[in-house]
């Protein structure tokens, strides 16, 4: 379960009854659109119905029957949501949207490159700035997912930015090669591997172009400095950092 302060009222009113339930507000967005796919309990600040969540009274097990033809909490709660609205505080609703703003500057920053800058990744706090600019605002009831291409569009009169994907080469020495592997798949999409005669262990990784400092750090942390890495950009086009 979800703490109370986590928690956002979902309201149904019909047949003369008032019905509410304490959901996640993500979650609640997701069941109403019928994409949920986690345990609801996980997801709940109380395995019960209430006609004013605020005060904890409920409402008469009569009404829940004429309603929803059941009397159990975890069968009512979705369909008061489905069928419901959302209320939120507006405290939640600032706290929802400096989240999800937070969220969609990480997911700006780990995708998009500066098409003008030889692909280089864009720091977070230049995409903040330009967002803040560009005055985009964060939907608090809209999935991140689906606010990035209007993000984009907003940015790109402010800043030179894509999405873009690296497929990167990496030559980890037999010292570093066993754990440091693991760490590489991490990244993205391991296109081929191969391990040397010396030990060392040679991968080639997509992933998203936003990541290539971070990629850098963690392979020369892992190593001391001592792996090497390439830019495939294309058969006859190798770059060497």
């Amino acid at each position: 379960m979800i703490s109370l302060e986590d928690a956002v009222t979902a309201r149904l009113e019909s047949h003369g009854a008032r019905f509410e339930v304490l959901i996640d507000p993500d979650a609640a967005l997701e069941i109403k659109r019928d994409e949920f796919d986690g345990e609801l309990e996980d997801v709940i600040a109380a395995e019960d119905v209430f006609e004013d969540a605020s005060r904890g009274d409920r409402p008469a097990e009569t009404d829940l029957e004429d309603v929803f033809d059941t009397t159990e909490p975890l069968e009512i709660i979705p369909e008061v949501i489905k069928r419901g609205e959302i209320q939120i505080t507006a405290e939640q609703r600032r706290e929802m949207q400096e989240q999800k703003r937070k969220q969609l500057i990480n997911t700006i920053a780990r995708n998009a490159v500066n098409p003008q800058m030889d692909d280089a990744p864009h720091p977070p706090e230049r995409i903040e700035r330009a967002l803040d600019e560009a005055g985009f605002r964060i939907d608090p009831m809209e999935p991140v997912s689906e606010q990035v291409d209007e993000a984009l569009e907003d940015l790109r009169p402010v800043i030179p930015i894509r999405f873009d994907e690296v497929t990167m080469a990496v030559q980890l020495p037999a010292d570093h090669a066993g754990s440091g592997q693991a760490e590489v798949r991490q990244y993205g999409e391991l296109e081929r591997e191969e391990w040397q005669s010396d030990g060392s262990w040679v991968g080639v990784v997509t992933f998203p172009a936003g990541l290539q400092n971070d990629f850098y750090d963690m392979v020369n942390e892992l190593t001391s400095g001592e792996a090497e890495t390439r830019v495939i950009k294309d058969e006859d086009d190798i770059k060497t950092r």
